[in-house]
């Protein structure tokens, strides 16, 4: 093959770029329907947050190029060096970093503020993605798996000590590039079944008040170990009643195993949530009962649900919205700014934009599928998982579906860190992409 063959063509995917710039001006445009007091401000006005954004836009921008100009190998053969700078960043914000609402995961430099944590997720799907690629890699070695896993815990536990748990449950997506890669359905199902049962135990301790059962009072917890007896006790049943005997040892092992599991987790997670600060209580309660403390901590998701219930099918109309305008939610331009979308444009707006980003992640997972090198197909899975979770999360939030851990969306909440980091996050993998042909051609 000549040398000719080696240069570098760029076959940009003009469908993911498409997408990506309609979600950034809509997300531009809302931001400015927030921050301009119903359009009254200048759209150049520097000194909103729309103005701001408009900057961060326009750097993100500027080094999206760049990473398109640079030789895609570069990304994996860098993506230990980016790993390691990375958590040497995290350590550094916990002891020079600027504490907001709680949290110490920003770092000031000229004035602006960066969250080191955005781009920490950036250079561990790069190193995941390195060392899963390479050749022997295989998730029946445990040790592997191990490394692999603590590629992942390592920066989510330095986030937590930042006090950014919002932050460091992003880290927790990337068990689907663990599925795609050759786990054991089994192990997901059970994580999805634990988060199930957790909430569920959450919910109970939240009631509160005991239970009166034949004249005996049970606490809540003490009610759910034994609503978790009697559903492995039927499930038991039958089990074993569709089963011949020879399986009975089995059957009855395995549901002493999930009695076991699933009631230590409930009586776990009352113990998780008895050494939780007491805001972060008051957070997981009013996700049930956002009554509960209608002026503090439910405020937000009250005031969230009820402008996106009066925006009705066709909403208000743009920079019509008397919530918007008069910023009854607050932080409405970062973690709420979806409620924007549903008071303004209504369910028709909401459900464009859910389509638009629907499409997005499925783009993403057909340029990781498409991809002819293992490094592109893994950090192409990050990538989609990183971007859903996100979007899973922050509209989840507005709608009081899961608790708000100051999640951004996409595109669309006003940050810089955000912005860019997103940016660099999918602009990595369109030059990876773009370059499939060229790396199929050299491996033949």
């Amino acid at each position: 093959m000549n040398e000719r063959s080696f240069q570098r063509s760029l076959n940009l995917d003009t469908i993911t770029l498409g997408l990506y710039f309609l979600l950034v001006v809509l997300g531009w445009l809302t931001v400015y329907a927030v921050s301009s007091s119903g359009g009254e401000a200048d759209i150049f006005d520097f000194d909103k947050a729309h103005g701001k954004q408009l900057v961060w836009i326009g750097i993100s921008l500027v080094v999206g190029i760049v990473i398109l100009a640079i030789d895609y190998r570069i990304f994996s053969t860098l993506a230990y060096v980016f790993y390691g700078a990375s958590i040497l960043l995290l350590i550094f914000t916990i002891f020079a970093g600027k504490e907001i609402n709680g949290a110490k995961a920003w770092l000031e430099i000229g004035g602006q503020r960066l969250q080191p944590a955005e781009f920490a997720k950036i250079a561990t799907a790069l190193a995941l993605a390195r060392f899963m690629s390479r050749q022997g890699f295989s998730m029946s070695n445990l040790s592997q798996v191990g490394i692999a896993l603590g590629f992942v815990l390592l920066p989510a536990i330095i986030v937590i000590l930042q006090n950014d748990t919002g932050s460091a449950l992003v880290f927790g997506s990337f068990v689907f590039v663990f599925f795609r890669k050759g786990m054991s359905p089994v192990l997901p199902l059970l994580g999805l079944a634990s988060a199930v049962m957790t909430l569920v135990t959450l919910y109970v301790i939240t009631l509160g008040d005991s239970f009166n059962i034949f004249g005996l009072k049970l606490s809540p917890i003490v009610v759910m170990v034994l609503s978790i007896f009697v559903i492995v006790l039927i499930a038991w049943g039958i089990s074993t009643f569709m089963s011949s005997r020879k399986y009975f040892t089995r059957n009855t092992l395995i549901s002493l195993g999930f009695l076991v599991y699933f009631g230590g987790l409930a009586f776990g997670s009352e113990l998780l949530f008895e050494q939780l600060p007491p805001h972060q209580q008051v957070r997981i309660e009013v996700l049930f009962n956002p009554k509960k403390d209608p002026y503090g901590a439910g405020y937000n998701v009250i005031q969230s649900k009820i402008a996106i219930g009066s925006g009705y099918i066709y909403g208000k109309g743009y920079l019509e919205g008397n919530y918007t305008r008069y910023r009854f939610v607050p932080k409405q331009e970062t973690d709420f700014i979806y409620c924007t979308i549903g008071e303004e444009m209504g369910w028709v707006g909401t459900t464009f934009i859910l389509i638009l980003f629907f499409l997005f992640l499925a783009r993403l997972h057909f340029m990781a599928e498409s991809g002819k090198m293992g490094f592109t197909q893994i950090y192409g899975y990050s990538c989609m998982s990183i971007f859903f979770f996100h979007v899973l999360v922050n509209v989840g939030m507005t709608i009081g579906f899961v608790p708000v851990i100051g999640i951004p969306l996409p595109y669309f909440s006003y940050g810089g860190s955000a912005m860019l980091s997103f940016t660099i996050l999918l602009f990595i993998m369109i030059n990876l992409y773009a370059h499939r042909g060229t790396v199929l051609s050299r491996s033949l």
